[in-house]
């Protein structure tokens, strides 16, 4: 027999141990926790899934269903680790964890800058569509007799940061509607390659970014026009579009986002011509098209042959002068990309000849895009000569003082692993480490209160100072 749906007293209850799960979940990721914070969060937790999920209630699920719909009970894996409903609208963060998007741009928000569920540190909070589980979640609604609320839309046209407002087929029927996109692409396309009015071939190129960036089944059709891409770009040689700085941020927009699709990466790293044209606007087009390029290549790089095949082609000089000199936006853009890329040490050789290291030590001095260049450096750590070109940058000064300044765990860490670096590969900066210590404590208290990682390497560090001194007690 189905248990009925919750009342409004326990409604009321389940948002009580929403709230309280989500004070805990804070306490706990904020370091120094003791164990019973733990057990009561995963007491909480199992409380709230009980509430909300146990008897076959559905939080956020509108507009009926009946005793069937009420006897469902919701898979896990659809549920949002954070807020424990459905998720809405599913995305992926850097660690690989899937959260519903309104609650991890909550986390976010709040100044977290960690993995709710693996602790781990991010780089970057940029969020990418789980197409895979939306549509596992659609389909499980429909079977299910539930309707989750509309997602709103919103501005801007960057879809990896994007809700998308694409309506799953119906009865499952989703070979027929990739026969319909299709056939629309096809449509959009003969005008791009073969319409005699220039106007129309940029209508129809603004058409075709739109469709892309608003339905996600659109992006799949590249699965079978590989060779689009290519097309696309050769008309842009056409007499009308070869100087038209809006063709070129709408063509460039049209890869990005054709590229969110997985599938789509490696079709498009596969195309020389594709990879080249993103370089070339890079280096030649409006800060629009020059930003889009840069996210386009963070994407591309997901997969180690599109990294290496991107370093080889010359994007990692013009990437390093956007984040020099391009705004805000697109500075991010360009710390992504560099640092995606920068996960193969090929291109770290690159990056570092191309002036990667000056760059980034600027910034940080400039207080922009602290948290960036300081993740970037870390990587770029690991390498014995690149820490002795940091090193020459002024380098053990510049991150003791972010180890003291910065407010972001992620920046401690990431500094304190340039600073370990430096201290391995030089020990006569630990006297200088020694001095600041004496006067600021920050590496005694990084060593309590900072992520494991950073604990560890402050800790290694402190460690280092200590046999340095009885060494030298020793020698006296």
């Amino acid at each position: 027999m189905a248990k009925p749906p919750p009342t409004e007293g326990e409604a009321e209850d389940a948002a009580a141990l929403r709230r309280r799960l989500r004070r805990l979940v804070a306490s706990a990721t904020a370091g120094g926790a003791p164990a019973a914070v733990f057990d009561e969060a995963a007491a909480a937790l199992a409380a709230l899934r009980e509430a909300e999920v146990g008897g076959g209630g559905r939080k956020g699920a509108a507009g009926g269903g009946g005793e069937e719909a009420a006897a469902a009970v919701v898979p896990a894996r659809f549920l949002c680790p954070i807020s424990s409903e459905i998720m809405r609208d599913p995305v992926v963060i850097e660690s690989g964890q899937t959260y519903d998007r309104q609650f991890i741009e909550e986390w976010f928000s709040a100044g977290n800058q960690i993995c709710p569920q693996t602790q781990q540190v991010l780089s970057h909070t940029i969020l990418i569509p789980n197409q895979l589980v939306r549509t596992m979640i659609s389909q499980w609604c429909m079977e299910n007799g539930i309707t989750l609320p509309q997602i709103e839309s919103q501005n801007g046209d960057r879809v990896i940061c994007q809700n998308e407002d694409r309506v799953i087929c119906q009865n499952g029927d989703r070979d027929i509607c990739q026969n319909s996109e299709q056939k629309k692409f096809d449509e959009i396309f003969v005008k791009i390659t073969s319409a005699t009015s220039s106007g129309e071939r940029k209508q129809a190129i603004k058409d075709l970014r739109l469709l892309t960036k608003r339905n996600s089944e659109f992006r799949v059709v590249l699965e079978q026009r590989p060779d689009s891409i290519a097309q696309m770009i050769l008309a842009r040689s056409t007499p009308g579009l070869q100087n038209d700085a809006q063709v070129l941020e709408d063509m460039v927009t049209i890869i990005l986002n054709f590229s969110i699709h997985d599938s789509n990466k490696k079709i498009i790293g596969d195309d020389s011509e594709a990879i080249q044209f993103l370089i070339w606007a890079l280096k030649s087009g409006d800060m629009g098209s020059r930003s889009n390029s840069a996210a386009a290549i963070f994407t591309l790089s997901a997969i180690d042959s599109n990294k290496e095949k991107i370093g080889e082609l010359g994007a990692m000089e013009p990437l390093i002068d956007l984040l020099e000199h391009g705004n805000i936006i697109a500075k991010k853009d360009a710390a992504s990309a560099i640092f995606n890329l920068c996960l193969l040490q090929e291109n770290r050789s690159i990056a570092t000849r191309s002036g990667i290291i000056d760059v980034a030590m600027r910034a940080i001095e400039d207080h922009s895009l602290v948290n960036e260049s300081l993740a970037i450096l870390a990587l770029l750590s690991r390498n014995h000569e690149m820490v002795e070109i940091i090193t020459e940058f002024n380098g053990t000064a510049s991150m003791l003082r972010s180890i003291r300044e910065s407010d972001c765990k992620r920046s401690k860490e990431n500094a304190m692993v340039v600073l370990f670096a430096i201290c391995t590969y030089n020990r006569t900066k630990l006297k200088e480490v020694e001095a600041d210590e004496s006067i600021n404590g920050s590496l005694a208290l990084l060593a309590q209160t900072g992520t494991q990682r950073a604990r560890r390497k402050a800790s290694g560090i402190l460690e280092k100072m200590k046999r340095t001194m009885h060494n030298r007690h020793c020698s006296c």
